[in-house]
């Protein structure tokens, strides 16, 4: 049997193959692949190309063409029929209800920082914005940083270029505020800011701070003391303590540390997995605004004063809503986010 007959042979197989074929997915899959495959009968024939004599081999390209077509539009046919099938046996009730869409919610860094905002405005501070690259002059030289100060170093601070930084704190917004306004000055610097520091549970390469300033003639630290002590009561509640302990910040002038009463084991600190036992939360930094920073920026230290404080969004916001792990705030787990729908 030469070339030709085995073709014509495969072909007549093909009819009969054809006829008794069942409207399947795999038996229609499987008959492609038989026939139109890269080792299936059509390319076998194909290949056999080199063997038909010459003055044959027009012949025998038709043929195989012809034959090719006609799997093809028979494969084809066959899926057209496996479609309309799938789709007579699909069903779909139209009296059922729609599904209602996910609604999303305040993520808990934006809540955080409207509120705080919102407590602050109430008392008169304005709000003050700055860019979050910025020159070494704002990030640090104008809040008297010395040019040894640790800050400084690559391994703690994101540099654009020698003396361009991604800013550490919001502080920069500070300075340009003294820059073009004279006192009385009363604002709050909300923003994102960078460092560079190994991610874990509590540490993150970049977070958000809202800090304040207030200069004026005769500001007194016991005016910076009310402010806090309102701030706290308004937002953590009215049970709550607060203190003050002695710190050191290149741009104020003395500096404490305060921390709030643990509201979750009332101050007690007994096995308290937040506070660790010690009865006191971290939430801020303050002091008087030391008097080079007023200098830098022309403000004449001899006839006004003032204050600073700054605080982590995200360390407010794990110690409100319980969230013991900062990269959450950072992902985008729905189940997480979820959790703050009635925010």
């Amino acid at each position: 049997m030469d070339i030709f007959d085995e073709v014509k042979d495969s072909k007549q197989k093909f009819q009969e193959e054809l006829s008794e074929l069942p409207i399947d997915e795999k038996a229609i899959e499987d008959f492609r692949i038989k026939y139109l495959g890269k080792k299936g009968i059509i390319k076998h024939y194909f290949n056999q190309f080199g063997k038909v004599p010459n003055d044959r081999k027009k012949e025998f390209g038709k043929l195989m063409n012809s034959f090719k077509q006609e799997v093809t539009q028979a494969v084809e046919s066959l899926e057209q029929k496996l479609n309309e099938k799938q789709k007579k046996q699909e069903f779909f009730d139209y009296t059922l209800p729609g599904t209602r869409p996910v609604e999303g919610s305040i993520h808990p860094l934006s809540k955080t920082m409207d509120d705080i905002l919102n407590i602050f405005k109430d008392i008169g501070f304005s709000t003050e914005l700055g860019p979050e690259v910025e020159t070494d002059y704002y990030n640090f030289q104008a809040l008297n940083f010395p040019e040894n100060h640790p800050a400084r170093d690559t391994q703690d601070t994101f540099f654009v270029e020698d003396d361009v930084v991604l800013r550490t704190h919001t502080s920069p917004i500070q300075v340009r505020t003294m820059e073009k306004q004279k006192p009385p000055i009363r604002i709050l610097a909300p923003g994102r800011t960078f460092r560079n520091e190994a991610i874990d549970a509590s540490h993150y390469c970049t977070f958000h701070q809202i800090e304040g300033l207030y200069i004026d003639k005769d500001v007194t630290f016991s005016e910076l003391k009310t402010t806090l002590y309102l701030f706290v009561k308004k937002y953590f509640g009215e049970e709550i303590d607060l203190r003050f302990r002695p710190s050191f910040f290149p741009f104020t002038e003395p500096s404490a540390e305060v921390d709030i009463s643990c509201f979750k084991c009332g101050g007690n600190g007994e096995q308290c997995s937040l506070c660790k036992g010690s009865g006191w939360l971290e939430i801020l930094g303050c002091g008087m605004v030391d008097p080079n920073v007023l200098s830098a920026s022309d403000i004449d230290p001899e006839k006004y004063t003032g204050y600073a404080f700054g605080m982590g969004i995200e360390r407010i916001a794990m110690l409100k809503y319980g969230i013991d792990d900062i990269r959450l705030l950072y992902g985008s787990d729905k189940r997480f986010l979820k959790q703050f729908k009635q925010l």
